[in-house]
């Protein structure tokens, strides 16, 4: 699957209806997510079954200050429309490679016990 773009209308209807997105938070103007972009296309390809968005923020940039982008590429991972992974900078494949790894061994249950419980210390 080839990667797609995300846009302010389709990010919510992509996180929600796909079991694990990654997003690619870039702009034409950086250097490093040019680099890391065939590294993310690539695995995009490799990974039929996890959708692959990228967001440019120049594009977007309301969506990247709604989430917080402060510096690019950065990464984001989604599961189950829970964001479980959020990094800055470019990754190697290897790397790129162990996050996609790691969202899909993920316990679920486990994750939305995790958010349960920090969203009711946070409600203290």
């Amino acid at each position: 699957m080839a990667t797609v773009e995300i846009t302010q209308e389709n990010l919510q209807q992509t996180i929600t209806e796909n079991d694990i997105v990654l997003l690619d938070w870039w702009a034409d103007w950086c250097g490093p997510c040019k680099q890391f972009a065939p590294t993310f296309e690539a695995a995009s390809e490799k990974h039929g079954d996890v959708v692959f968005g990228k967001v440019d923020t120049e594009d977007q940039q309301m969506l990247a200050a709604s989430a917080q982008i402060s510096s690019i590429p950065t990464l984001m991972a989604f599961r189950e429309g829970i964001l479980v992974f959020s990094q800055a900078g470019a990754l190697p494949e290897s790397a790129l490679e162990q996050v996609v790894d790691a969202v899909k061994g993920l316990d679920m249950d486990e994750v939305r016990q995790q958010v349960a419980e920090q969203q009711a210390e946070s409600a203290e």
